[in-house]
């Protein structure tokens, strides 16, 4: 897609107001957040494609996104879910976090600054008793201990039968977290990522 003058304008004035672009923010996060954010780099635009290549859009009410940082998986769900459907952002970064306000005036999209081993906390304070899909980037690998089990336990009590939690990481580790909570976990790679990209669509059914 081509961008007009005026949205490159739009980009521009955007990027100005909310104290830099979207890898400038990226950056910053990883920087004061080592531990929580995957990579230096946002996902590329083949990754997300893949990751998403499962869902079914049509039956999805509520889609939960760990680790939003500056949108780059965001951005796509919102242009797949229903009009009707809300995407819950999670994220221990402020800075993160309204980041994505300022970015989006998207009303189905609720960001709130926490963490994903309390996301059913965090649904029920949104008025929501179960999720479609989670998709998450968060490194698995480097999260304090005990944070990761948690993460992949809580995931599987928050989702609906049938539902999926869709995980990309650059260390296959995080298979050992999810595996002993879901019923089936289908694996690919992605390639053209920096850094390469270890898929995990872990099903509960």
């Amino acid at each position: 897609m081509t961008l007009s003058a005026e949205n490159i304008q739009r980009e521009r004035s955007f990027a100005r107001t909310a104290g830099g672009g979207p890898l400038w923010q990226f950056l910053r996060g990883f920087v004061k957040h080592p531990v929580m954010v995957g990579s230096v780099i946002p996902s590329s635009k083949v990754l997300v494609e893949k990751m998403l290549a499962p869902v079914d859009w049509q039956s999805c009410k509520l889609f939960v996104e760990y680790g939003p940082g500056v949108g780059t998986f965001t951005q796509h769900i919102l242009d797949r879910i229903a009009p009707d459907a809300t995407l819950l952002a999670i994220d221990t970064n402020d800075d993160f976090i309204h980041y994505l306000d300022r970015k989006f005036t998207d009303s189905r999209l609720r960001a709130v600054t926490g963490s994903a081993a309390d996301v059913r906390s965090i649904m029920a304070d949104c008025g929501f008793d179960a999720a479609d899909y989670v998709v998450s980037g968060l490194p698995f690998s480097t999260l304090p201990p005990g944070v990761g089990p948690k993460i992949a336990a809580e995931t599987a009590a928050a989702l609906r039968p049938g539902g999926a939690f869709l995980v990309y990481q650059f260390s296959p580790k995080v298979r050992e977290f999810i595996a002993p909570h879901f019923d089936r976990v289908d694996k690919g790679f992605e390639w053209f990522n920096i850094p390469p990209a270890t898929l995990f669509w872990a099903w509960k059914d």
